[in-house]
Parts: structure tokens; sequence; C-alpha cells
């Protein structure tokens, strides 16, 4: 018996909303937990001889909530810790929307992080500016807010600088870096602020806020996240190189597709001039 257009067009679109059904349940119930670790180098200009090959352990945008359980956010500081990276960095975003009852255990179960050169940490646009920083503070984490701090690795210095969420003129970075940007590694929850960066000759940048587009659709690409300069990966603009992680966590709906939750191990490299 003949196959008409109207069954025809039936059939396909049972398939279509078959693998979309299919696709977004795998979405929320396994690949938004499957975080795992990603490796990357990070090109960096000027880097000093003693700090090329530093591991960073990268974790952002965790979000503890109701959609990001404890388990998720403790299977990623295992992950981090298993690295035995030289130091940590925290990039923003522990809770959604300021949530209070979510601070002191997102705190907590942040706290057995450990590296040789110590933790550090910023702020995203998500967390309040007293109550999350208070809770990193007192789980022994250095946490900067427009401050630039030293660590001395090998024998050479390496500056770290954090900016909060909201600090966007180049004018305003130009001052928490002081005179000089070598050896400078900035922590900035936007990755907008690459532009400032490269401005600035600042040599690194390490970003998060984006979630990489947390849906990415074959063939289409990220959902959300098309206007920033970088969504997920290595970046470059003029000397600045950026890393901007996929994040741990999810935000407004409890979903990730082709885009899995990461903890990153950065590598800094010293750049080729060739």
């Amino acid at each position: 018996m003949a196959i008409t257009r109207r069954a025809a067009l039936k059939g396909v679109l049972a398939t279509a909303v078959g693998a979309v059904t299919g696709a977004a349940a795998y979405g929320v119930h396994y690949e938004r937990h499957r975080v795992g670790l990603t490796y990357a180098d990070l090109p960096v200009s000027g880097l000093a001889p003693a700090l090329d090959g530093l591991r960073i352990a990268f974790l952002t945008d965790i979000h503890h909530s109701m959609m990001v359980p404890a388990d998720d956010v403790a299977n990623a500081v295992a992950l981090a810790n298993t690295a035995h990276a030289d130091l940590i960095v925290l990039g923003g975003d522990y809770v959604t929307w300021g949530d209070r009852n979510y601070v002191a255990p997102v705190g907590e179960l942040l706290r057995p992080l450990q590296a040789p050169h110590g933790v550090f940490a910023i702020l995203g646009n998500h967390d309040d500016d007293r109550d999350m920083p208070a809770a990193l503070v007192r789980n022994h984490f250095t946490v900067l807010k427009d401050q630039r701090t030293r660590v001395v690795i090998n024998n050479e210095p390496l500056d770290i600088a954090g900016i909060r969420f909201w600090t966007r003129r180049a004018s305003e970075i130009a001052r928490i870096l002081g005179p000089s940007a070598e050896n400078v590694l900035l922590l900035a929850h936007n990755p907008r602020r690459l532009a400032e960066a490269a401005a600035l000759n600042v040599p690194a940048v390490l970003s998060g806020h984006t979630h990489g587009g947390q849906v990415v659709i074959p063939g289409v690409g990220p959902l959300a996240g098309r206007d920033f300069p970088v969504i997920a990966g290595l970046g470059t603009r003029e000397n600045t190189s950026m890393f901007v992680s996929r994040g741990v966590g999810t935000v407004y709906v409890p979903v990730r597709l082709n885009c899995p939750p990461e903890v990153a191990i950065v590598t800094l490299r010293r750049k080729s001039l060739g």
C-alpha cells in the first residue's frame, strides 16, 4: 500500500520529536551530572621559563542549588584534587541568584580543595558581595575582589589579579593591575573582559560564565552565549590568551547537551615567538 505524504510527514515528525525528547532526557538525567577533567595548554606571552608547565585546576560556575546537587560539587572537587595541580582557581557563580540556603553548604563542599600554592577565588554575577566571599574565606581560600596578589613558584613571581563581574572599564582594571601586567594571570568571570585585557597587554585570562552554551545543537552550535568572544576553550586577541571553562553546574534549566560539565586543568606554556 502506498504511503501518503501526510503519513510520511507524521512519521518524520514523530521521529524528530522522539529524538529531541530523548536528547533532552539524556541532558537532564545524565550529561549534566557527567563532570570530567579537561586538559588545555594556554600559551602565555612573556611567561618566565620557570613558570612554563605550571598547572592550574580551574572550577567555575558551580551553581549549587536544587538543580545542582551536592554530589555533583563533591565529584568536581575530588577530580580537581586528583590532578595534583600547582594551584587552584575558582571562577565564580558558586550558587544561583545569591541563594543563601546554599552559600555556606557550597563553601563546605569546596573546602577539601588543596594545592601547593593555594586556592584563589573570584565572584560571579550570581554571588553576593558579603556572604559568599565570607564563606570562601572561612574555608581558607583567598578571595580576590578587585585585588592583585603574588605567589612565588620556582623562585619566580606570578601575580594573580581577580576582578568583580561588574568591573568593566580598562581604567578600572589597570588600577588593579598596577604599573605592569607582565607575568599577570587575570581572573575575570566574564569572558567579555578579553577586550580590556588585550588593551592592557595582559598575557593570560581565565573566565567562565558562558557554561559553554550549556546546550549545543549539532550543526547549529550553542543556543546561548553567542555574543561572547570565546564561548568555551581557548581564544586569543593580540598578545592576550584566554581560556573559558564550560563550568560545573547549570542555570535556568537543568540540562546540558553536547556540553558536559568540566574541571579544567590549564597548563601555562611559553608562547612561541615564531
